[in-house]
């Protein structure tokens, strides 16, 4: 009977200290091995995840990984009331995690001379990532991580896209990119005659290219749609009409930028394919495009509101 009422004493504590949003002191405790943990690991990868950070700084496709860490802290922040307090270890997800890092890093020293040093820091991104998860399930266990499930996922972004993906993406968008502009240049009666990705226009000839420019803002493009339907969508399925949207909308972006492009340079001139717009008017494109997906958001938002 005693045994029952201490086991009822304590569920009722961490219920209490859940609600309360205050750490217990062996929560606190379990919390601090794991940024013990994390430090560790951080230092262990030191040379690789500043090699990652140069890198990306000077991609055009993986420029937003020095901010992944940021957010993925800021997203833990703002779930801080709400992550699960009942504190455990789980064996089984730190093996499994481990396992992943041993395999990824296994794979970068068997292989990663011959890989490009996008792929090479990609499994070395991995194992990383992966180290650090498996501190979460050692420290604070499954139910926790289960709580902080987004946060933790949103670390996997650390990871650079492999060049194989990130080649079949530019494919596809050059081709869906080059039917939407074909589409728009005819709606504005300008003429054409399109041979494959090839755009000729009276006085200049375009043509869509293979570049990671066009997904490099789509991948953002998508990566902020997931953010956005985590912090102010609830329903699932709205959470996924909202990223969904990303895929034609980063297509119909691409098309209508190539429609300026080509319209600037047939009544403008032909040099207009140089200009500011054409080399750096990506930015700008991706602002027009947040429009339209916090327009989506919104309407998705207020429906959200009214169940």
């Amino acid at each position: 009977m005693l045994e029952s009422l201490k086991r009822i004493g304590s569920h009722n504590s961490v219920v209490a200290a859940a609600t309360s949003g205050r750490l217990s002191r062996s929560g606190r405790q379990r919390i601090a091995a794991w940024i013990g943990w994390i430090v560790i690991a951080t230092a262990a990868f030191g040379q690789p995840l500043v090699r990652l950070m140069q890198y990306a700084a000077g991609s055009e496709l993986n420029s937003y990984i020095p901010l992944v860490p940021a957010v993925t802290v800021f997203l833990l922040y703002l779930r801080r009331t709400v992550l699960d307090h009942a504190y455990g270890s789980s064996i089984v997800g730190t093996v499994a995690l481990v396992a992943i890092s041993g395999a990824a890093l296994t794979a970068s020293a068997l292989w990663g001379a011959r890989m490009s040093v996008n792929d090479g820091l990609a499994l070395m991104a991995l194992g990383y990532v992966s180290l650090v998860a498996a501190g979460g399930f050692l420290f604070l266990g499954s139910r926790w991580m289960a709580s902080a499930a987004f946060p933790m996922a949103f670390l996997a972004f650390l990871v650079p896209m492999p060049d194989a993906i990130a080649n079949e993406l530019e494919i596809a968008s050059m081709l869906a990119s080059a039917d939407v502009a074909a589409w728009f240049l005819t709606a504005t009666g300008t003429p054409l005659l399109r041979d494959g990705q090839v755009l000729p226009l009276p006085g200049i000839v375009l043509e869509v290219a293979q570049v990671c420019r066009g997904i490099r803002f789509s991948w953002v493009l998508f990566i902020t749609s997931l953010v956005a339907s985590h912090l102010f969508l609830e329903s699932p399925w709205r959470r996924i009409v909202l990223v969904a949207f990303v895929i034609p909308l980063g297509i119909v972006r691409n098309g209508f930028r190539i429609l300026v492009i080509g319209l600037l340079c047939v009544y403008i001139g032909p040099h207009m394919i140089d200009s500011v717009i054409h080399h750096q008017g990506g930015p700008l494109f991706f602002v027009l495009s947040l429009g339209p997906l916090f327009l989506l958001l919104w309407w998705l938002r207020r429906r959200d509101s009214r169940v």
